[in-house]
């Protein structure tokens, strides 16, 4: 039963999307160096993800494997349509700034390889509580990175001037941004590594 609870959490910590599978790291990478593109981010990650997934689920499995991830991305290309028209309106300065990186989650990697390979294989609730938590997985390492780069690049939380004396503006090219998330991946499979040893030999 631990066993099963543990797969259902693994999204935030057990086997997060960016920092476990170094999925989706490039608009993270390139785009997520302020708060507000980080936001944009998630707005657009979070509907065309679960949206997607969620009618995806109902696609018959008598079709063939390969019809199926096409039939999934096509549906996930009519969902961002809505997703980007609602971005224009909402995140109209960043929309601009992420440019290509946008569409290119709507075929995201939780999409297209994680939805037959994990969540198409759970029960329906089951799926849905598991995919929330990879969502969450995802938001919390996007708006971490964008809060702290935009702090220590700009000098800024939010566009407004914060209190600090020296900025490393590197932080904030794509290059601060691959050392930066990379520093992450190194902090998180260590805490990841330290947390399965104690349970490890909790066990025993």
């Amino acid at each position: 039963m631990k066993n099963r609870k543990n797969s259902v959490f693994d999204g935030i910590l057990g086997d997060n999307i960016i920092l476990s599978s170094l999925m989706v790291i490039s608009p993270i990478i390139i785009c997520g160096d302020s708060v507000k593109n980080a936001l944009s981010l998630i707005y657009a990650f979070n509907s065309m993800t679960f949206i997607s997934l969620i009618i995806g689920s109902f696609v018959p499995k008598k079709i063939p494997y390969t019809i199926r991830i096409i039939i999934y991305a096509v549906i996930s290309s009519l969902v961002y349509i809505p997703v980007r028209w609602f971005a224009v309106e909402f995140y109209p300065d960043s929309i601009h700034r992420i440019g290509i990186y946008y569409p290119l989650l709507a075929v995201n990697s939780l999409i297209v390889l994680q939805s037959e390979a994990k969540f198409y294989r759970m029960k329906k609730g089951r799926m849905i509580i598991s995919l929330v938590f990879y969502i969450i997985g995802f938001d919390l390492v996007m708006l971490f990175t964008g809060a702290v780069r935009e702090f220590f690049a700009y000098g800024t939380i939010l566009s407004k001037v914060a209190d600090i004396n020296t900025t490393v503006s590197g932080l904030g090219m794509p290059f601060g941004g691959f050392i930066f998330l990379g520093l992450m991946c190194g902090v998180y499979r260590k805490i990841r590594s330290s947390v399965r040893s104690g349970q490890t030999e909790s066990e025993e």
